[in-house]
């Protein structure tokens, strides 16, 4: 009863003026705010903000990171402003969603400023690269630019963000909201971590929920809760119809909200003047996308392309085990641009590399395409720290699904409990026995290395496909034949074959030093 008598107290004092003199007083009682206090005035916070954030720093996207910008001075020590300089810059921002500033803004605004500068770090580094795309889908439907920075508060930009109970990606959508806007979601392929189509997906659903609301922080707090308890909360209010008069009727976490939303608006925005500097990331901004027909592994692309296999995953983090199946349909393949014309020259033999090793698992016809239904039954043991929800997740099923086919009564499960599981495996039948290996290993024998492909390519990949391909020309017994490419070189082709050095070539093939020219024949030892 008191934490509600506190929040009334707020929610009716929110927009009274804060005079001058009152400011030092206010500085001090922001300065000693806990992240419990915090909760009881702004509400729940999201589980975004309370990300591992040196967990996020150390991940690839940032592994190796610098301050950029030579005029910010960025240190632990946050720089206070008035309130009435905070309205203002609030004021000043280009947008057509409002900035309102109360003292739940204002707190919010302190969380990122005090409490979680490391993470505002990650985001600002983040922004510069998704920020454009967002914005890009967002003027595609005609929606305000200011609403990218509902996925600060969603998900801190991390695109493989998933929560305690199943949301999931940058946007934080649920799987069964997901599928029913488009988004394809099953063992494979979970395109809520698709930064491009989740955000077409966000989108319809901001353009449904005004079509309901006609008031943008409704609509944003209709992202949270969902619209029935928006509309619950409108029906308690006597029917109000603006977020700060049915505040108090709205669940914990929503009623943060829209105050992180705004205040994430302002520090994205005026993070040098709270002494915080972005982080440089190592994802490139320059990127072009190749459709994929077939069967691929995303290690097959990293050797031929001589890529570091984590960035192609953070580029393409919407295939969650590293396979893309575009024998099923179509598929994306986002690289670096640089690296698209060595995708396009290495092409032919980049599909039956490794194709026994890391497709082993996968039922293939003679034409490399895969077999079967693409339902299946498999068997999951739960691990230590697993839910149903994290679970469900990995599969593309939901944790009700889960609970139904194991009797199950709760969303708990022991370790190293079995559970029984029906997949869409999207195509690919993941084999128990040694079928699928054996079948792989046909395949890959039959299929000549240099045959011609049908190429599925963006106009500069087309140009790029004039290039001469590097090719391997056929086999003996221990033996790849592979034909040297202008800029080859024995190190460069040793790497594309694992256990192979440039010594071991150089000495199967007894030449004198390491020089080779285009078009030359080399023997390289395999197996």
């Amino acid at each position: 009863m008191n934490k509600y008598l506190f929040l009334l107290l707020c929610f009716t004092s929110f927009c009274l003026p804060v005079n001058a003199q009152d400011e030092n007083k206010e500085k001090q009682i922001y300065s000693v705010l806990s992240d419990d206090s915090l909760s009881l005035d702004i509400g729940l916070i999201p589980e975004s903000l309370d990300a591992d954030v040196d967990s996020l720093l150390q991940s690839w996207h940032v592994k190796y990171f610098s301050k950029t910008d030579e005029y910010c001075h960025d240190d632990e020590q946050n720089v206070y402003f008035s309130d009435a300089v905070v309205r203002e810059r609030l004021e000043r921002l280009p947008r057509v969603i409002p900035m309102t500033f109360n003292n739940f803004v204002r707190n919010s605004i302190n969380l990122y400023t005090e409490r979680r500068r490391s993470l505002v770090r990650y985001m600002l580094g983040m922004a510069d690269y998704y920020f454009p795309i967002i914005e890009q889908i967002l003027d595609e439907h005609g929606l305000p630019i200011e609403l990218k920075y509902l996925a600060i508060v969603e998900s801190a930009l991390n695109p493989t963000a998933l929560s305690r109970v199943g949301a999931c990606g940058l946007w934080q959508f649920m799987l069964p909201t997901g599928k029913s806007y488009g988004l394809e979601i099953n063992s494979l392929v979970d395109e809520r971590r698709d930064p491009v189509k989740a955000t077409h997906a966000a989108c319809l659903y901001f353009k449904d929920m005004y079509e309901i609301y006609q008031d943008w922080h409704l609509v944003i707090a209709s992202y949270n809760c969902g619209p029935s308890n928006v509309n619950k909360a409108i029906r308690r209010s006597g029917g109000k119809m603006d977020f700060w008069q049915i505040y108090q009727y709205l669940p914990r976490e929503t009623r943060s909200y829209v105050p992180l939303y705004i205040a994430a608006n302002y520090v994205m925005n005026y993070y040098c003047d709270h002494n915080i500097c972005k982080v440089q990331t190592s994802l490139p901004l320059s990127t072009d996308t190749i459709m994929v027909n077939r069967m691929l592994h995303l290690q097959q692309v990293a050797d031929l392309t001589q890529m570091d296999i984590e960035q192609i995953r953070a580029l393409n983090p919407q295939y969650k085990r590293d396979i893309i199946p575009g024998n099923a349909k179509p598929s994306v393949l986002k690289l670096p641009t640089a690296k698209s014309f060595a995708y396009v020259d290495n092409e032919d033999t980049i599909y039956t590399h490794r194709i026994e090793e890391l497709l082993s698992n996968t039922l293939y016809d003679n034409n490399n395409n895969l077999t079967g239904s693409t339902r299946e039954q498999i068997t999951h043991v739960a691990k230590s720290g697993e839910n149903l929800f994290i679970i469900a997740d990995k599969y593309g099923v939901t944790a009700r699904d889960i609970r139904r086919w194991n009797g199950l009564g709760s969303n708990r499960i022991a370790s190293g409990k079995r559970l029984k599981l029906y997949v869409d495996n999207g195509g690919a039948s993941f084999a128990s026995n040694n079928k699928g290996k054996q079948q792989a290993n046909n395949v890959a024998s039959s299929l000549k290395p240099a045959a011609t492909q049908t190429k599925t390519t963006t106009p500069t990949q087309a140009k790029a496909s004039t290039a001469s391909a590097s090719q391997t020309t056929g086999n003996t017994a221990g033996y790849i034949s592979y034909k040297v490419k202008s800029g080859d070189s024995l190190y460069s082709i040793a790497k594309r074959y694992p256990g192979v050095s440039a010594t071991t070539i150089q000495k199967a093939n007894n030449l004198p030093d390491s020089k080779i020219h285009p078009g030359q024949i080399l023997k390289v030892p395999v197996g």
